[in-house]
């Protein structure tokens, strides 16, 4: 994933005990020594904790070098989010067409090496924009703010206009009908993990169904692409690496600027996750409307009726996050120091912005 962690991930203290949760030490030193180039053992792993799906570490070889492992969650898999191969796959495939990702060094496939699938990566230099209180401090400038804007505009495009056959992606998934296979399963997801009843997931799925729009433009789709999820060269104003590609797909490219839109929140406006949750907030940024111009005027792309595509991924996010809540009830998760009626009303908050959205496609956009 990265040097640093995402979201609100740190890393845990390095251990070479093999007593870090979901590291094998003995058996995941010797396939390094064997699989990586230049790795040399003894090493440290470090869980990077908060993650809220497949599982980080920072690994440290005996010269200082450091690499990132990934692997899935310690229970209840999802076939597609944690498929290690595939995702090994898409950061190869993206770095091809000059998407700044880590470099793909090795992928174990053999269970038997550390109970699951992992991969490992590069360590890339960047810091993560968590929140608005480590934007300030990292990119204080409001014109390299602004600078910072239009990068993350331009991977994007970058992203959405690149040939997927022609970087080897061609084959992984259909491109056509995004929408219709989103919403199945992302509402088969939902029924599957609920942990209680909720109106409003329901009502949103209905409206969701009913506003579909068609579909204009196929390409790659990250799937989760925020601020949160990119490493930052501070020094250029510009995204060093896009990270957790675990969601990635073929379909609507307009999915993924209706993602990036709900996280771009602006100053003085309310979120539920408090004052400063959101690295725009305190501005300087780009406005969402800038956003959506600067996108269009990129892949010339018309982006018109952007407010479904909100209002799909608020949708889209509560049923993955009550995933996430299910899999920490049921304790398969690496670190279990959650507050989990915070995740119960931000599966309810994104419901009801949904369904806001829903009803007012063209809200917010400024």
């Amino acid at each position: 994933m990265m040097n640093q962690p995402a979201d609100d991930d740190q890393a845990s203290s390095p251990s070479e005990a093999g007593d870090v949760i979901g590291i094998q030490a003995d058996t995941v030193s010797a396939w390094l020594d064997d699989n990586v180039a230049s790795a040399q053992g003894p090493y440290c792993f470090a869980l990077i904790t908060g993650g809220h799906s497949n599982l980080t570490y920072q690994v440290t070889a005996a010269d200082g070098s450091r690499y990132v492992l990934r692997r899935p969650p310690l229970g209840m898999v999802l076939a597609t989010a944690h498929d290690m191969a595939r995702e090994y796959r898409i950061i190869a495939a993206a770095a091809k067409a000059s998407i700044p990702v880590p470099k793909a060094l090795a992928l174990c496939p053999d269970d038997s090496v550390n109970g699951a699938p992992f991969y490992i990566m590069s360590f890339v230099d960047g810091v993560v924009l968590h929140d608005a209180e480590v934007a300030d401090a990292t990119v204080p400038d409001h014109s390299d703010r602004a600078t910072l804007s239009q990068s993350v505009v331009d991977v994007l495009a970058d992203l959405h206009l690149a040939d997927p056959a022609q970087i080897g992606l061609g084959d992984l998934a259909r491109t056509d009908a995004y929408l219709d296979r989103q919403l199945k399963r992302w509402k088969r997801q939902w029924e599957s993990a609920k942990t209680r009843d909720l109106p409003t997931m329901d009502a949103a799925f209905d409206l969701l169904t009913k506003a579909k729009p068609e579909q204009r433009y196929s390409g790659i789709v990250h799937g989760d692409y925020r601020l949160g999820n990119m490493l930052i060269d501070p020094a250029q104003a510009s995204v060093a690496a896009v990270l957790d590609w675990e969601l990635c797909t073929l379909g609507d490219v307009l999915a993924d600027v209706g993602y990036l839109l709900n996280n771009w929140v602006q100053p003085g406006e309310d979120s539920p996750r408090g004052a400063t949750a959101f690295p725009t907030m305190h501005g300087g940024f780009s406005t969402r409307r800038e956003l959506v111009e600067a996108y269009s005027t990129r892949t010339g792309f018309e982006v018109e009726g952007i407010g479904y595509y909100r209002a799909f991924q608020n949708w889209r996010l509560a049923a993955i996050v009550e995933g996430v809540l299910a899999r920490y009830l049921s304790g398969v998760m690496a670190d279990e120091s959650v507050d989990t009626d915070d995740y119960k009303s931000q599966v309810e908050q994104l419901a009801d912005e949904a369904l806001r959205l829903i009803n007012e496609p063209d809200a917010d956009i400024q």
